[in-house]
């Protein structure tokens, strides 16, 4: 429950709209945080929902989980343009490893509403299992958030990145 001191106005102040959906992510993160576990994918969409959906460009961001899947924190990690965001594996890892995560779930939004799984977000997803197994840490789905969402272990594109990883990494061992 937020207290009176935490909201962004009180005494008959009327909220402006980023005040409204500030309150209501924060309220959301709680919610997610207490009940511990990411035990519900539309509780996590609805939160990245009130998170990303209003940025007017992409913005890539990564919820770190413990290795019980509870929440350790939500960043925004990289900002781009209106249809494009630079991610930079490197940086992902080196934040991964800042919180201690055994996990990661990979978020961004598509701020043209479109939530078409784009060749761009499969190869840096790619990468960034590549990446990321390196030091044992598991991708649990990329989010698309637009006028929808998609996500990719939903779509069974996450297990066919996994596999694709493993194909390539078990070629080079054998070259």
């Amino acid at each position: 429950m937020l207290k009176s001191q935490q909201l962004p106005s009180t005494n008959n102040t009327i909220l402006t709209d980023d005040e409204i959906v500030d309150l209501a992510s924060r309220i959301l993160f709680r919610r997610l945080k207490r009940e511990g576990k990411i035990n519900s994918p539309l509780a996590t969409v609805d939160f990245l929902k009130l998170k990303l959906g209003n940025y007017e460009r992409e913005v890539f961001s990564i919820i770190y989980l413990s290795n019980n899947n509870e929440i350790i924190e939500y960043k925004e990690l990289f900002f781009g343009t209106i249809n494009s965001a630079s991610v930079h594996p490197r940086e992902v890892v080196k934040d991964v490893l800042r919180v201690n995560a055994a996990s990661v779930i990979l978020a961004h939004n598509h701020p043209s509403g479109n939530i078409e799984v784009s060749r761009a977000d499969k190869l840096i997803t790619g990468k960034l299992i590549k990446a990321l197994s390196l030091i044992d840490v598991e991708v649990l789905d990329h989010l698309i958030i637009g006028n929808s969402y998609a996500s990719f272990a939903e779509l069974n594109l996450l297990t066919q990145l996994k596999q694709e990883v493993e194909c390539l990494d078990i070629i080079k061992l054998h070259s």
